[in-house]
Order: structure tokens, then sequence, then C-alpha cells
């Protein structure tokens, strides 16, 4: 009668998303001021004026039926043209407007690459913790997720667990640096290492094993830490990204992805990508926002605030008692539990009206996620509570 599989997918709701309906409800019972809601990684800071700004400027300049009507599905060529400038200026590429297919945020990139790239048997790798949807995308396009398990130390990757897992059934290995939960950021020396393995392992296979970076925290890190760009190491690599985190621009899914000309058979992979859109319904990304990308791509991101929470966040934390990495880049901690079940830590910590996500979703169990995305001022507030419920654990309490 109807897919049980889809059943399950739509009734059966994401441990963020109930945690955030239930902050919603409790903030009706004592109010807004009341709750500290870490759960949900939504963008606290509004898109910047330039936004806006473009957003006016096109409705006033351009002819409406274009602004709002139809565009070819892999973007507009303009647009195209004026991002693969962009990329190409900041990180000493060679991409044209054909490397470039717009999507509708992150999250339809990776989709497409996934259904893209999948064939019977085929397997995706990634890394704990990671971002719990990786699993149902990749099922969806009929493949497999193995999952290396994590290096809570600092959250770079366990080579010897990694090898164990790459397989001649591999077809893609998933990269997210800056990381959602753990806030980490790869080094060079990391994506190094793991590219090596990859080439290594390519070779003894006989076939292409694609790197695919799902970065939408790019512009997001902290301490003028660098991020590789991942395509200089590894000429098999798709690049997915999106403006939801770096302008603010989570509700008009906007984002695109490159195939890199040295990527294996690149013409034929990006058709692919073309033939996964349409069967994904994608039809193109929003007309309006592709135009103001084009003209905001070469605008700083304010993460101010979000380097001010995270310090805030993590001081507070550590002199609380709890033990956790500082955050490089993103806007999430993931400090230890206090105890070994994560769900039942997290459960406790509503009694204290905090909102916190257990680990497991993310693949690493004993640990919670916060994201810091919120008002700096209910982070202030919330310290002291995050302070009695370390006390309810014995942590830190006077004798």
């Amino acid at each position: 009668m109807f897919s049980q599989t889809m059943y399950e997918l739509g009734t059966k709701k994401s441990t963020i998303r109930t945690i955030f309906e239930y902050g919603r409800k409790r903030a009706a019972e004592v109010g807004e001021d009341n709750i500290y809601d870490y759960s949900l990684g939504n963008p606290n800071v509004p898109a910047p004026a330039y936004i806006k700004q473009a957003i006016f400027d096109i409705l006033n300049e351009e002819e409406p039926c274009a602004v709002h009507g139809y565009t070819i599905a892999p973007g507009l060529v303009s647009v195209r043209e004026k991002l693969a400038d962009s990329v190409n200026r900041r990180f000493q590429t060679n991409f044209a407007a054909k490397n470039f297919f717009i999507t509708g945020g992150a999250a339809g990139a990776i989709t497409i690459t996934f259904k893209a790239l999948s064939e019977a048997g085929d397997e995706f790798i990634t890394f704990a913790p990671f971002f719990p949807e990786y699993k149902c995308f990749v099922e969806a396009a009929g493949a497999k997720l193995v999952v290396v398990p994590p290096q809570p130390a600092d959250f770079q990757i366990d080579f010897t667990e990694f090898e164990k897992r790459i397989s001649a059934e591999t077809k893609a290995v998933i990269v997210n640096s800056p990381n959602n939960p753990s806030g980490a950021v790869y080094s060079e020396k990391t994506i190094k290492k793991l590219t090596d393995i990859m080439k290594k392992k390519e070779k003894e296979y006989g076939h292409p094993i694609f790197l695919i970076s799902d970065e939408p925290y790019r512009e997001i890190a902290y301490d003028n830490i660098k991020v590789p760009y991942l395509p200089h190491y590894y000429a098999d690599t798709i690049v997915c990204y999106s403006y939801s985190k770096s302008f603010s621009l989570p509700g008009e899914r906007i984002g695109y992805i490159i195939v890199p000309d040295e990527a294996a058979s690149f013409e034929k992979i990006y058709g692919a990508i073309a033939g996964a859109a349409r069967v994904l319904t994608h039809v193109n990304a929003p007309s309006l926002f592709q135009r103001v990308i084009a003209r905001c791509c070469d605008m700083p991101s304010d993460i101010s605030t979000y380097r001010q929470n995270g310090t805030l966040l993590y001081n507070g934390l550590i002199a609380a008692g709890f033990k956790c990495i500082k955050p490089q880049g993103a806007f999430y901690l993931f400090p230890e539990a206090l105890e070994a079940d994560d769900y039942a830590f997290c459960k406790k910590a509503q009694k204290f009206d905090l909102l916190l996500v257990p680990g497991t979703d993310f693949g690493c169990p004993g640990h919670f996620r916060a994201s810091y995305c919120i008002k700096t001022s209910t982070i202030e507030k919330s310290l002291p509570v995050f302070k009695k419920l370390a006390e309810s654990y014995g942590i830190g309490k006077r004798s």
C-alpha cells in the first residue's frame, strides 16, 4: 500500500527536531528566557545587510519574469561564471561555469551527488562524529554508509580504522570540515594522509574513489585556522557547498556542487549529477537567490558572534568541570557527557531546561552536542545552570 521505509522516515522525527519541538512547548510553559535551547543549528546572526540590498536591487533592476522564472537546471550561466571567478581567486583554482551545478543548499548538493555516484553494492565511508542525515541520504541512493569510529582526543581521523573499512566496494569518502558536531577542522596533515591512502586504494582496486567535501561551514573557522581546500590534494574530489551558514540563509536553500575537470570521467559525472537532480525533482535552484549569491559571493562573512559564543560556552563548561575540545570552526561544542549513557544525560539536562543532543545520534556515544548559534545572553544565563547540572553528578560541588 505504501513504502514502510518512507513512512518511518516521515513519522519518526530526528532526535534534534524532537528536542527542538519539546523546547517550543516548554518555552510556552516557563517563558522563552528560561529555556536554554542548544538543539538546532539554525544561524542566529541576521543575514548581512548586503544580502538585503542585493535583493532590493535585483527586484528593482531586473525583469520580474526572469527573476522569478525558471532557469536551466544547472543554474544561470552568468551566476556559475561569477562563482567560478570567485572560487578561483580565493583558492587558486581553474574552474569554469561548466564545473558548477547550483543546488538547493548543501542537503541538495550531497543528496544529488550520492545519487549520481551510487550503483548497486556501493559503499560510502564517513567519519564519526558525522551529520546524521548522511545515513538516510546514502541509503535512499541505494548504497550503504560505512562509519569509521571517532578519535575523541582531537576528532581527527583514526586511520587504522579507516584502512580496515575501505574496500573495493567503496565509491566515495565523505568529509565534513569544519565539522558538525565536533567543531574540529581536519588539518592539512590529516587531509594529506587521507588522500594518500585513497590514491593508493584507487590503484589497488582499479577504479576511482571519490572524495566528497561537504563544506557548509567553510567560512566559519577561528583563530586563523586554515581549512584545506580538498581539490588541491585529490583529483577525484567533488565539492558540496552551501550559503546557509556563511550568509545566514538556511531557509532560502542555495548552494552548489563543483566537479573539477581533473575528476575521473568529468563529463559523465557531471551528466550523472544532472540526471540525479532530475529524478530528485530538482527543476532549478531558487532563481532570485542564484542572482543574490552572484552579487554577494565575494563579500565577507561575519563570524564574530559565533567566535564570542564559542569561547564563552567553552570556557564556562570547562570551568564547570566538563571535558571538551576547543572549537576550531562551525558553531557547535561536543563535550563528553557526565555519564556513559548520553541519552540519559541529555534527559537529565532537560530537567534543568538545558536542551542538548546526544552524541550517539552523531555516531559518537558518551558525548553531547551544544549548538551555540543562539543569543549570547542565553549562553551567559545558562552557565550557572550547567554548573548545577555538573554538581548534580558530584562534579565541582562544594563539600
